[in-house]
């Protein structure tokens, strides 16, 4: 491959570390999701338990159907963190997570929005509790489930399966 000794030993180090990298992707994303996709399930359970808390707090934000949308958060969170947890239809459970996520951090903590703070004092968004849901929902969303999951298991299964 190559003629140079060390540029050789640099590029099979290299490849070494791209190889133990991408085997870890796997282990990262089964992390994140058992993690974050439990805080959903445990976030959306309280949500159903103390409904009429979060439907008053949902209308001191001026959020029109409180109640609805209360019930409706904690569907989405408490099914997502299930599917998350899981890894069972995550890029497809993530849409509807990203969604919530994004809306509260805009309509709960609107003044680090509008005024666009979150750009020149990063640490005002990192600090706000949406925000690693955020983050794990939009992991799941780009990189999928990873191998540990049901949806992979499903993907092998179906690549068995003869073709008609």
């Amino acid at each position: 491959m190559f003629e140079n000794k060390t540029l050789h030993r640099i590029d099979r180090i290299y490849s070494l570390l791209l190889k133990i990298g991408s085997n870890l992707q796997s282990l990262f994303l089964f992390y994140m999701r058992v993690i974050w996709g439990h805080q959903f399930f445990i976030t959306g359970l309280a949500k159903f338990t103390h409904i009429d808390v979060v439907s008053q707090f949902f209308s001191n934000l001026h959020i029109s159907h409180p109640i609805f949308i209360a019930y409706l958060m904690a569907f989405v969170e408490t099914l997502g963190g299930l599917c998350l947890f899981f890894g069972f239809a995550s890029r497809l459970v993530a849409i509807p997570l990203i969604i919530a996520m994004v809306s509260a951090l805009s309509l709960a903590h609107s003044d680090i929005f509008f005024q666009f703070r979150f750009l020149f004092e990063p640490m005002l968004l990192v600090r706000e509790a949406p925000y690693p849901f955020l983050l794990t929902a939009l992991l799941v969303f780009i990189f999928g489930p990873g191998r540990i999951s049901i949806d992979a298991w499903i993907k092998r299964w179906a690549s068995r399966q003869p073709k008609y």
